[in-house]
C-alpha cells in the first residue's frame, strides 16, 4: 500500500469547509463509486483499492489516502487531482503541503 498525505490551510468557516468536503465526496461518489460517511469532523471513504479520511478542522483540512497495489502506478495523477479539488473547493494553496 502507498499513502498520500496532504494538508491545506483554509479561511472558511467550519460549516463552509464541511460543505466543501461533502461536495468533494459527492463528486467522487458519482465519478468513482466511492462510499463515504461522516464520523464527527472526519469524512471516511473507501472503495476497492482505495480508502482514507478527510479531516475538516477550523483552519485546516488534511487528507490521507491509502492506495492499493494496482493504483500505485497512478499515484502522481491522484495527488494532482486532490490538489485540484482542494484548490476548487477550499481556495488556492496558502499553507504547507505534506
Amino acid at each position: 500500500m502507498s499513502d498520500i498525505l496532504i494538508r491545506r490551510s483554509h479561511t472558511m468557516s467550519a460549516k463552509a469547509a464541511r460543505q466543501a468536503a461533502e461536495k468533494i465526496a459527492r463528486q467522487l461518489d458519482e465519478e468513482f463509486d466511492l462510499a463515504y460517511e461522516w464520523d464527527d469532523n472526519v469524512l471516511v471513504f473507501k472503495r476497492s483499492g482505495v480508502s482514507g479520511e478527510l479531516v475538516v478542522e477550523k483552519k485546516e483540512v488534511h487528507i490521507r489516502v491509502r492506495l492499493g497495489f494496482l493504483l500505485f502506478a497512478i499515484k502522481p495523477r491522484i495527488e494532482e487531482e486532490i490538489h485540484r479539488f482542494f484548490d476548487e473547493n477550499f481556495g488556492p494553496d496558502s499553507g504547507p503541503t505534506v
